[in-house]
């Protein structure tokens, strides 16, 4: 991030993988959040991570942020300007309501989720526009890597790249190993309630669903080598859809061992992946929920993570009358996110975009009011800090 450009406090709520990581790095660019405030509903995750940072200052708070008046609470007694939420997909409605009360800007890595029933879609998110609108503020949608990043390689394509984009396929590739037998590298119950459900794809002025997994192609990824890519939803498909003119066909594929699959089935099969609540010595529990305190914390993955990450977009279209195909995209090392923050690969990419995307909301660079996509903003600032902030990008063409 460009120096001395100093922005006003902000909030964050969140102190797992990704929080945690957000921290860590803004720690190491004192001059762009001197001052954050934290808030976690276990604030002893905040007040261990304030005793870590050295170069910025750190105020930690317990928070509800399931309660919206809790949420109101903190942000008026933090003062923040702007609040970026780490915290689970299901708590998107509560902590917007928060800052629609507030009129404070807000920012999230992820689509609301109900937490009763795997569906991912931004049209909750969506509904609150006018009231953003409204009360002067923005409500900026997915902004960590996908959806995020991706969403600006598309955008930055248009603008720069195509007169127009007919194909894109967004693929997430991690190539990397940290040794245990089975782990999800962000909040396990996120991650298995979206891997688990049925795929869908964009083709035709349609959208078709598939069974999980159904679909796979094998797909070389630079720096990894080749892997098999599933089919699924993701729910950057839906806004790009909705941003990207002319487009034609969009589809999501992220690669999964043969390994991970099977510990997978077998969980499905013994129910444990389920979200409806059963009767467990005489009291009603989930059991992805139980699952997730069975399996490790994907914060304490890095420290013997091995490998890359790869992230793109599959882009075809035409320039100039002409049809080209590129595929931008980043490649991320566990090794290295953990020497420099003690993060695994898949936190790191989250996290940074979401701190680039709050410093460019908190200077002015990025603005605007109601609640908009990542891909509705100026790429070209963003693509710029990229690099800059440990993250940089290539472009291959086909």
């Amino acid at each position: 991030m460009k120096k001395n450009q100093t922005c006003s406090p902000i909030l964050v709520i969140g102190a797992g993988a990704v929080g945690s990581t957000f921290i860590k790095k803004a720690n190491l660019l004192p001059s762009i959040f001197p001052s954050i405030h934290l808030a976690s509903r276990s604030v002893d995750k905040c007040i261990a991570l304030s005793k870590q940072c050295t170069s910025i200052h750190i105020v930690p708070h317990q928070l509800d942020a399931d309660n919206s008046n809790d949420v109101l609470r903190i942000i008026e007694k933090s003062k923040a300007s702007l609040v970026v939420n780490l915290a689970l997909p299901y708590q998107d409605l509560t902590i917007m309501d928060a800052c629609i009360r507030a009129k404070v800007n807000y920012l999230d890595t992820a689509n609301y989720e109900p937490k009763d029933e795997a569906k991912f879609c931004y049209e909750w998110q969506w509904d609150l526009h006018q009231s953003f609108v409204k009360n002067n503020i923005l409500a900026l949608l997915g902004c960590g890597f996908d959806p995020g990043v991706t969403n600006i390689f598309c955008k930055y394509a248009e603008k720069h790249l195509f007169d127009v984009i007919d194909t894109i396929d967004i693929l997430d590739c991690n190539g990397g190993d940290h040794g245990h037998p089975f782990a999800t590298n962000f909040n396990p119950e996120i991650n298995i309630r979206e891997i688990t459900q049925n795929g869908k794809y964009y083709s035709n002025n349609k959208w078709t669903e598939t069974k999980p997994m159904e679909i796979s192609q094998v797909f070389d990824f630079p720096e990894i080598g080749k892997r098999n890519a599933y089919l699924m939803y993701h729910e950057e498909l839906q806004s790009l859809v909705k941003n990207i003119n002319g487009l034609k066909e969009i589809r999501f594929w992220m690669t999964f061992s043969d390994e991970y699959l099977n510990h997978l089935k077998v969980l499905q099969n013994v129910g444990l992946t389920s979200i409806k609540p059963i009767s467990f010595k005489g009291k009603s529990i989930v059991p992805l929920e139980f699952l997730k305190t069975c399996l490790p914390d994907p914060s304490s993955l890095s420290e013997n993570y091995s490998g890359k990450t790869c992230i793109g977009c599959l882009i075809s279209g035409t320039k100039n009358g002409i049809k080209k195909k590129v595929f931008i995209y980043n490649t991320c090392s566990h090794e290295e996110s953990h020497k420099e923050l003690s993060s695994q690969a898949v936190s790191y990419t989250t996290a940074i975009p979401a701190l680039i995307g709050s410093a460019l909301i908190a200077r002015g660079v990025w603005s605007g009011t109601g609640t908009l996509n990542v891909e509705e903003m100026d790429p070209d600032p963003f693509m710029e800090e990229l690099p800059i902030m440990g993250l940089p990008w290539k472009i291959k063409n086909y």
